[in-house]
């Protein structure tokens, strides 16, 4: 399948159908204006600019329609999508664009100024910008070939390359195909049972990996809201556009039920909410259940694979009747087209007992092809068709997997292991815990320390003392905190993943940490 294709065949079967509802432009179109803009930026980019398969077209903009015709018209002519996250200094967008080599870079009017400064570090051919005072992309729309249709490329031919989050170093360029896209989608159809009716909300940026669970709803025909997050502003989309599903990372759910006035908001809609970005603790999981008037399904994925396991709508009502409640803390099992293992440093199982450590290891056509010119890392990765995610997990007799850390972020104290999701879901035992992020640093007798990093929900309060002791009372001794940060935001990755390295930069200055 060519991804590129979707707006086709809605814009033949539904061309009157409402495609693309843009929050933030107020912008409405209906799959045949979709397809027609796709139509013309593809015949534009091949015949004007002169770009040919397998060229890289990057794009520096916040969620929009534009941003999306670019996705479609690049994989239908063959072009590979090379997505910028606009959160980034121009130093490290430079060097992301100087990895990915595009030839042509599309921006919106709104970084005019980022762009001009990144013109001044790279070489790239065609600058497009649109929306603001150079209007290039709707010159080049307006005076190309509606009638182009011209499909280059199928499921083996490259894609997007999407940029890893960068939470345990730097970013990653990972290379996926039309195939490995397909593929993608078809876990999350089976996962999410999609119907024809509907309505997608994005909540994340269309620079990563969530704008391939939107994608696939604009396959099955479904309207897709775009929006740049706000938890008030989410509440009034599902309201006012009759959402039906969206994908909420962990931190946005817990933002948005501390929003003033949640009760009041008309959630009726809602058919099924999807979390991720981190494990979420289980009294979170059960207070949005009794939040959102719909199922919920986890969904547990990395840029170089989407999304590989899922706790399912029902293993969340079966856990709170009290059939294995302790699978509230499970990221599920493995997706339709996806193969797990949880393995030693040798590749081989461990017992599924629900207390041996080992890596996760993922075999699915959803995996990445590799990661765009670093060989190297390419082959530390994928090994013998399975891809080693660096992420520590149990599982128990039923293959449920239960992630335990990051293997980077994994803290050792005295000798013994300490797992900060572990720390972290007992901290968020007190109630007026909104966030909470545990890091090691350094400790001249035990050679770490715990220490947690901590954002209270509006309102609330609670003492380094107090996090302490809701710690302790439901850990080991060796596990709780010993020191306490109090913050008022934490640093993410544009996935909602807590950027734990920021955390401990400063702790580590100058020092090497074993793990």
């Amino acid at each position: 399948m060519n991804v590129g294709t979707i707006p086709a065949k809605w814009a033949r079967l539904a061309p009157e159908r409402e495609a693309v509802i843009d929050a933030t432009s107020g912008r409405r179109v209906t799959f045949a204006a979709l397809e027609s803009g796709v139509r013309r930026l593809g015949s534009g980019m091949r015949r004007e600019l002169g770009l040919v398969p397998g060229d890289r077209v990057a794009i520096l903009s916040k969620n929009g329609i534009e941003f999306l015709e670019v996705y479609f018209a690049c994989g239908r002519r063959g072009l590979v999508s090379q997505p910028l996250n606009w959160r980034l200094g121009v130093a490290e967008l430079a060097r992301i664009v100087e990895n990915g080599a595009p030839r042509a870079l599309v921006y919106s009017g709104e970084f005019e100024g980022m762009a001009s400064e990144l013109r001044a570090h790279v070489d790239v051919e065609h600058w497009i910008g649109y929306g603001g005072g150079e209007r290039r992309y709707e010159s080049l729309v307006e005076r190309a070939d509606d009638s182009d249709n011209a499909i280059e490329a199928d499921d083996d031919d490259p894609f997007f390359i999407l940029y890893t989050g960068g939470t345990t170093g730097e970013s990653k360029g990972a290379l996926h195909t039309h195939g490995s896209a397909t593929m993608g989608m078809l876990n999350q159809t089976v996962a999410e049972r999609i119907v024809p009716q509907d309505v997608y909300m994005l909540t994340g940026q269309m620079f990563h990996i969530p704008m391939l669970l939107a994608m696939n709803y604009l396959a099955h025909g479904c309207p897709l809201v775009l929006m740049n997050f706000e938890a008030r502003l989410a509440l009034e989309l599902i309201q006012k556009e009759r959402v039906s599903a969206f994908l909420g990372i962990t931190t946005m759910l817990n933002w948005m039920m501390a929003e003033p006035g949640f009760s009041g908001f008309d959630l009726s809609s809602l058919r099924n909410v999807q979390y991720g970005g981190g494990p979420m603790p289980p009294n979170v999981v059960r207070a949005a259940l009794d939040s959102f008037p719909c199922e919920l399904i986890q969904g547990y994925g990395q840029t170089e694979g989407a999304t590989m396991t899922f706790l399912s709508q029902e293993d969340h009502r079966r856990a709170l009747a009290g059939d294995r409640p302790e699978r509230l803390r499970s990221c599920g099992r493995e997706g339709f087209v996806t193969e797990i293992r949880v393995t030693d440093a040798g590749g081989h199982p461990v017992p599924r007992d629900g207390t041996t450590h080992g890596e996760i290891l993922v075999r699915s056509p959803a995996n990445m092809r590799g990661y765009w010119r670093k060989d190297e890392l390419t082959e530390q990765t994928l090994r013998d068709g399975w891809m080693w995610t660096g992420d520590i997990a149990t599982w128990d007799d039923e293959s449920y997997v239960y992630i335990v850390d990051r293997a980077k972020d994994m803290i050792i104290s005295g000798g013994e292991n300490v797992y900060s999701v572990q720390v972290e879901a007992a901290i968020h035992q007190h109630p007026a815990v909104l966030e909470a992020a545990v890091i090691g640093v350094p400790d001249d007798e035990w050679g770490e320390s715990v220490k947690a990093v901590v954002v209270l929900k509006p309102g609330a309060s609670a003492t380094e003392r107090e996090i302490i002791e809701t710690a302790r009372s439901n850990l080991a001794s060796y596990q709780k905190p010993r020191s306490v940060d109090f913050v008022d935001a934490l640093p993410k990755a544009p996935t909602g993943k807590i950027l734990k390295r920021e955390l401990r930069a400063p702790y580590w200055k100058d020092r090497e940490r074993s793990v």
